[in-house]
């Protein structure tokens, strides 16, 4: 795969190229779009991560975003990469979090040209 060229400069990382929009950004876009003030915006936005933590056990659905849920992984047999020693990995639950088919399309949708 080949990288196309950045504005990080030589040492920059692919890290760097997708990094994203970062908070402080999205509350300053968001305060801007709604005229509220950014306290008020950032409460907003905590409001559905914190109902998204406390609700994740039963599933919870960001319409329009995802879907957070637990999932009981089965235990299984695994290889250590450093050794190639087959080892016995233990079952366990994990938090996963399903992209919405609408956000699916909107993001990966074909670009005409």
């Amino acid at each position: 795969m080949r990288r196309e060229p950045s504005d990080h400069g030589p040492r920059g990382t692919l890290e760097d190229e997708v990094a994203g929009i970062s908070k402080s950004e999205t509350l300053n876009r968001l305060s801007e779009k709604t005229g509220l003030a950014k306290k008020q915006v950032a409460t907003v936005l905590e409001e559905p991560a914190m109902l998204a933590y406390k609700e994740a056990r039963n599933g919870f659905t960001f319409p329009g975003v995802g879907k957070r849920l637990v999932v009981d992984r089965k235990a299984r047999m695994g290889r250590n990469p450093a050794t190639g020693e087959a080892i016995s990995i233990p079952a366990k639950r994990v938090l996963k979090f399903r992209i919405a088919k609408q956000a699916k399309d909107s993001v990966l949708a074909k670009r005409t040209k």
